[in-house]
């Protein structure tokens, strides 16, 4: 029997350098820098952080060759037209979140990296893992939404994840670090675990991992396997659902976010998130859309639950518990992700589900650029009020002005309320499509949960601006003999109450200090550079909303 030889010019593929500089630009720095952090001395560790905002600004700066030309590459000689990496305008919006998103991350951790070198008791932070491990989820992040085919989508969700497993538990000793990273590795796998079943069975169906030729393949699928492939389609969308912290997969966020440094829990909530919908919207409406039925429904409930349980569990937090701005962030974040799932819901019944996936690369943008604020603000105050409790921000306005007021800016643009404007126009652009598509009972449920995310934002922004809270005065001493000492109170602002022997009972009372008269340190450099950029991006989107709202009527692939 003669067995024909395989065609090798089938076998080989043209790279386009340009058009895969984001990702390939990100990867390589991650390497550069663990093999960098080798040979720099301790004192100079800082630079390290430096080269990977220098890195990730260069893979920035890669995208411009690519606005305006679609551009392809691994396709398939008998079918130029399938490929598995594709740089459209959905791409490039999405890589320019994920890269600008790590970008301030990178800034919020070099100050981190910094303090943890001066800690007394030595690093818990190890410098070049850390920008190892930060660049490479980047560099998956950046990947995924150019991804067209399973295999690469997947992977590219794991090279995001894997590396985040480890950032929310690289601190050492620490055990609530330890915890979390294991609640959100277990979930995580297990999650994982179901999508690879769920794409095995898609594969099964249709014999091809190429989205565009599932979606073929599926329109026409035979009677006996329609049950299997149902069950594939549902089975694959729930690691992405995970990604985007949608219910029930949410349970691992506030834990998670509380227990990783602060920069990682703002990547999470941003980057985890744009990983998460950018894989449900290339499998819904790309490699899924003659199963709109089975697909449809199921994000619209879980839209629905997620907005209403994210926002509900943010009222609940407690001003005056540890980390209940860490856990409010957490939990609006959850809130934030169902009215990212709306207008993916919404494609399943739109004429044009490219177009009304739009309204969520709009909202992400939006949410990107003033939750990363916010997320650096906290960074802020957690220098010298490590608790990150609500009241902790109590008078903020008369210590720090100007960060009160873009904190407050930025409230107001998650609330969506002027003068955040782009967060008002965001909301309702996503209104739009939910109505557009007949989905009224859902566009009700965000109406009720927008209204009720206006309590706790606004109750977080008018802490900002009430008086700060005084320490007690210390009481006149008590008249006492001459020759018998007299007790005061010491340490005036201390949180258990201590006393000490005054040496007579004439001696004055100590002055009482607050927040507005004790001196305010410099804001580190790196975190004042991540503020004003998420500041002067969230004003620019305000003041010129059609620069992300352009998405929303736009046909991105």
């Amino acid at each position: 029997m003669t067995v024909a030889a395989p065609d090798v010019g089938n076998l080989v593929q043209s790279v386009d350098w340009i058009a895969i500089a984001p990702p390939t630009l990100t990867a390589v720095a991650a390497l550069l820098v663990l093999v960098a952090d080798l040979f720099v001395p301790e004192r100079h560790k800082a630079l390290l952080g430096w080269a990977s905002a220098g890195a990730l600004t260069l893979a920035a700066l890669s995208l411009l060759p690519l606005v305006g030309a679609d551009r392809a590459t691994f396709c398939r000689k008998s079918a130029p037209e399938v490929c598995s990496y594709t740089a459209d305008q959905f791409t490039l919006a999405v890589q320019l979140l994920v890269i600008g998103g790590a970008l301030v991350t990178v800034l919020l951790s070099i100050t981190l990296l910094s303090d943890d070198a001066d800690r007394p008791g030595g690093r818990v932070l190890p410098d070049g893992e850390y920008w190892f491990l930060l660049l490479s989820s980047a560099a998956g992040a950046a990947l995924l939404p150019a991804a067209r085919d399973l295999t690469t989508l997947i992977v590219a969700l794991e090279v995001a994840s894997l590396p985040a497993f480890a950032l929310v538990g690289l601190k050492r000793g620490d055990r609530m670090s330890s915890e979390a990273a294991l609640k959100f590795f277990l979930s995580s796998v297990t999650a994982t675990a179901v999508t690879l079943m769920g794409a095995s069975f898609v594969y099964a169906t249709t014999g091809s991992m190429y989205l565009t030729e599932i979606a073929d393949a599926l329109a026409d699928v035979d009677g006996r396997y329609a049950t299997l492939a149902q069950t594939g389609v549902a089975l694959t969308l729930i690691g992405f659902a995970f990604k985007t912290a949608a219910v029930p997969f949410h349970f691992w966020v506030p834990d998670t976010y509380v227990g990783a440094p602060l920069p990682v829990a703002a990547f999470l909530s941003v980057i985890g998130k744009a990983v998460g919908f950018t894989g449900l919207i290339l499998v819904t409406v790309i490699a899924f859309p003659p199963y709109a039925d089975v697909w449809g429904p199921a994000l619209a409930v879980l839209a629905a639950l997620t907005m209403t349980i994210g926002n509900a569990a943010a009222l609940r937090q407690r001003s005056a518990s540890a980390f209940s701005a860490v856990r409010l962030l957490a939990w609006s974040s959850v809130g934030q992700a169902g009215y990212l799932l709306v207008p993916i819901a919404a494609a399943a019944y739109a004429q044009e589900p490219q177009r009304a996936v739009g309204s969520t690369v709009a909202y992400a943008l939006m949410y990107a650029a003033v939750n990363l604020g916010a997320f650096a603000v906290a960074a802020l105050v957690a220098r010298t009020r490590p608790l990150n409790r609500l009241t902790d921000y109590r008078g903020l306005y008369a210590e720090r002005p100007l960060t009160a007021l873009v904190l407050g800016f930025f409230l107001l643009c998650l609330a969506g309320l002027p003068p955040g404007i782009i967060g008002l126009f965001a909301k309702v652009t996503v209104f739009s499509s939910v109505v557009d598509a007949g989905l009224g009972w859902l566009a009700v449920v965000m109406a009720v949960n927008v209204v009720i995310a206006l309590y706790y934002y606004l109750r977080w922004t008018a802490l900002l601006f009430q008086a700060p809270e005084r320490a007690p005065e210390a009481p006149e001493a008590t008249a006492a003999a001459p020759d018998a000492p007299a007790k005061v109170p010491a340490a005036v602002g201390a949180a258990t109450a201590t006393t000490v022997t005054a040496p007579a009972p004439s001696a004055p009372a100590p002055p009482s200090t607050s927040p507005s008269t004790s001196p305010v340190a410099a804001v580190p450099l790196p975190i004042a550079a991540a503020i004003a950029l998420t500041a002067l991006l969230s004003i620019v989107l305000s003041g010129a909303p059609q620069l992300a709202l352009r998405f929303a009527d736009t046909v991105l692939f």
